[in-house]
C-alpha cells in the first residue's frame, strides 16, 4: 500500500482497510515515533530496548527489519478509536507511542517471571543480557511512556492502566502457587492483565481527538472487552498454539503451570478429566500433551472459544454504542476478528 493510498484512507470516513493493512499501516507509521522515543534512553538501555524491539542484534548491529517489534495492536487502537470520533489519528501518535511502550514493558518482564527464552522468535531479553539488565529495560520502557505524555490528561489513564496490569501480573504468578483459584477471580486476572491496556488504548485514542466522556467510556468498553478475549485466545495458543505462529515453545504456559483461563475452566468443571488433571497439575508431571489432552476432555478448550465469541459480541455492541465513523468502526471490527481468531 503506497503512502497516498493509506492518507486518503484516513481522511476518507467510508475508505476501509483489511486488518493486516492496518496493522502494516499502523507499525510504519508509529515507529519512527517510537524510534525517536528510544533514542533518548541512555545508551545501555537503548541497546536493550533497541534489542527487544527486534531493530538491532544483541551486539548492537542493525538487523535490517523489524520483525520482532510485534503487531502494532494498540497504537492501531489508538489511531482507529481517534479516527472513530472524528480526530486526526496522527495527533494521537503520542499516545500511540506510550501504550506500545507499556505494552512491552510488561512483555519484558513478563519473559523474566515466566521464565521464557523466546519471544517473536528471538532469544528474550534476559536470556541474553540476563535478568537484572531486562528489569531495568522494563523499568524504563514504563518511565518513558509516561515521559512521552508530557502531562498530557491522559497520563493519569495510562498509569491507572498500568497498576491494573501489574495487580494482574502478580495475581497470575500467585495463582502458580495456588490450587484453589476459580473462574471468576481467573477472569478478572485477565480483565486487569489485557483488558485494562487495550480498553486504555481506545480511551486516551478518542480522548487526544476531544470526543464527550459516553463515546470515550463505550470505546473504552470496546477495548476491554476485546482485551479479554484477546486474552482466552491468547491462553489458548499457549497451550495448543503452532510455535511457527506464537513465537514460544509448544506447551510453554502448561510447562509453566500457568492457571490460564483454559485450565482454570477445566480445573473447575466437575469432571472426572478436571480431577485428574487437579491431581496432575499439582505435580511435576512432565506429559505436557497429556495435560493438554485432559484441558480438552474437561471443557476447557471449548469454554475458552466460546467466551471469546460472547466477549466479541459484548465488545461490538460497545463499539456501535460508541456511535465511530463507518470506515475506522468497520476497521476496529476487523481488528477485533482478527486478534480472536488467531490459529488456536
Amino acid at each position: 500500500m503506497t503512502a497516498d493510498m493509506t492518507t486518503d484512507m484516513i481522511a476518507d470516513p467510508s475508505g476501509t482497510r483489511s486488518p493486516g493493512e492496518v496493522l502494516s499501516w499502523s507499525r510504519a507509521t508509529l515507529e519512527p515515533a517510537l524510534r525517536g522515543a528510544v533514542d533518548t534512553l541512555p545508551g545501555s538501555l537503548r541497546h536493550l530496548v533497541g534489542y527487544h524491539f527486534g531493530w538491532w542484534d544483541e551486539r548492537g548491529g542493525p538487523t535490517g527489519s523489524a520483525a520482532g517489534s510485534g503487531k502494532a495492536i494498540r497504537p492501531a487502537l489508538v489511531f482507529l478509536a481517534s479516527r472513530a470520533v472524528g480526530g486526526d489519528p496522527l495527533a494521537a501518535m503520542p499516545a500511540a507511542v506510550a501504550v506500545e511502550l507499556v505494552h512491552n514493558f510488561s512483555l519484558v518482564h513478563d519473559d523474566v517471571m515466566d521464565g521464557d527464552h523466546t519471544r517473536r522468535h528471538r532469544r528474550t531479553v534476559w536470556s541474553v543480557f540476563g535478568v537484572g539488565p531486562a528489569i531495568l529495560a522494563g523499568d524504563a520502557l514504563v518511565t518513558l511512556a509516561m515521559d512521552v505524555l508530557d502531562g498530557h490528561p491522559a497520563t493519569s489513564v495510562l498509569a491507572a492502566a498500568v497498576q491494573d496490569l501489574l495487580s494482574g501480573q502478580s495475581a497470575d504468578l500467585e495463582f502458580e502457587d495456588r490450587n484453589d483459584v476459580v473462574l471468576p477471580e481467573c477472569v478478572r486476572m485477565a480483565q486487569q492483565k489485557t483488558g485494562a491496556l487495550l480498553g486504555c488504548s481506545c480511551a486516551i485514542g478518542a480522548s487526544f481527538a476531544g470526543a464527550e466522556p459516553v463515546r470515550v467510556e463505550h470505546l473504552r468498553g470496546f477495548g476491554e472487552q476485546l482485551g479479554l478475549a484477546f486474552q482466552v485466545v491468547d491462553d489458548l495458543l499457549g497451550i495448543w498454539g503452532d510455535p511457527a505462529v506464537t513465537g514460544k515453545p509448544v506447551f510453554s504456559d502448561l510447562e509453566n503451570r500457568k492457571k490460564s483461563l483454559p485450565v482454570v475452566a477445566a480445573l473447575t468443571s466437575g469432571t472426572p478429566a478436571g480431577e485428574l488433571l487437579a491431581e496432575r497439575y499439582a505435580t511435576a508431571d512432565e506429559d505436557l500433551p497429556g495435560l493438554a489432552a485432559l484441558i480438552d476432555e474437561a471443557g476447557g478448550r471449548a469454554w475458552a472459544h466460546q467466551q471469546a465469541d460472547a466477549l466479541v459480541e459484548a465488545a461490538l455492541c460497545d463499539l456501535r454504542l460508541a456511535d465511530p465513523a463507518p470506515g475506522p468502526a468497520a476497521e476496529l471490527t476487523g481488528i477485533a476478528d482478527l486478534v480472536t481468531h488467531r490459529d488456536s
